[in-house]
């Protein structure tokens, strides 16, 4: 959990549980993993249980009050340690104890039945995942007419592959959509996509950290002029964290901040 994160197109995270299991290159290496292991949890893979995050939901209802307080909507990623749209798994608590009564999908239900109380109505949450063809698997039915106007549904191509596979699941779901193309790996060309309307938000960027593969400013270029062309607002977040962005790659558009508008 984290307020204020340092997450540049997010104010917060958010986490109903730690752990996940790898699903294509770009998640070689996953800084969530690495934190994982080194706070010594082990929840990474498909045989490994998941640790609940008992506090997310006070967590939730703090975010919601600043947000109400500063009279705006502010931003919150679900999940920075976890995939929200992964298959229901086992729980462990925060001793490593195993939890009998409750499993991933359980609490996930329980966080979108909060939805049709509008428990967060100044918070907009971002619903990142790897698993676009599970969204309309585990959301409410009436989503599946009516989503949340305070929701994104977003995934993480890193390459043309992964991105003519992932943004055609995503474009199954209905509602507003987003790409976080991080840490792309390749030069990509998704302008169909983009031209068809269904995506109403690009965040790029490159990988960071002690084994962080190259990042070519050919390809933010090219993705940027993608947006540019078909109006679709793109933010560049980082080459490596380490060089500096030029100039003409400084373009941080977000979503306006009330529900149901447009974008700016």
């Amino acid at each position: 959990m984290a307020q204020n994160s340092k997450i540049e197109w997010t104010h917060h995270t958010a986490n109903l549980w730690h752990g996940c299991t790898k699903v294509h290159e770009g998640c070689d290496n996953c800084y969530a993993e690495t934190l994982s292991k080194r706070w010594g949890n082990d929840v990474w893979g498909n045989d490994k249980p998941r640790k609940i995050i008992n506090s997310v939901f006070n967590e939730l209802d703090k975010f919601q009050r600043i947000a109400k307080e500063a009279n705006e909507m502010q931003r919150v990623f679900v999940g920075s340690m976890m995939d929200i749209f992964e298959k229901p798994m086992p729980l462990i608590d925060s001793k490593g104890i195993e939890i009998t009564n409750l499993n991933t999908g359980e609490i996930r239900d329980t966080f979108f039945f909060f939805f049709s109380e509008n428990r967060y109505p100044n918070l907009m949450f971002l619903l990142l995942t790897k698993r676009p063809s599970n969204i309309n698997k585990y959301t409410p039915e009436s989503w599946k007419q009516t989503p949340p106007e305070n929701v994104m549904f977003g995934t993480s191509p890193v390459n043309q592959q992964t991105s003519e596979k992932l943004i055609t699941q995503l474009l199954e779901v209905k509602g507003k959509r987003f790409l976080s193309v991080e840490p792309q790996l390749d030069s990509i060309n998704i302008q169909g996509f983009l031209f068809n309307g269904g995506i109403d938000w690009v965040i790029q960027g490159g990988e960071s950290g002690h084994h962080k593969r190259p990042f070519n400013l050919d390809w933010a270029y090219y993705l940027k002029q993608q947006c540019e062309a078909t109006n679709t607002p793109y933010f560049f977040k980082q080459i490596d964290k380490i060089q500096e962005i030029p100039t003409d790659l400084q373009v941080r558009m977000f979503p306006t901040e009330t529900v149901g508008s447009a974008f700016c």
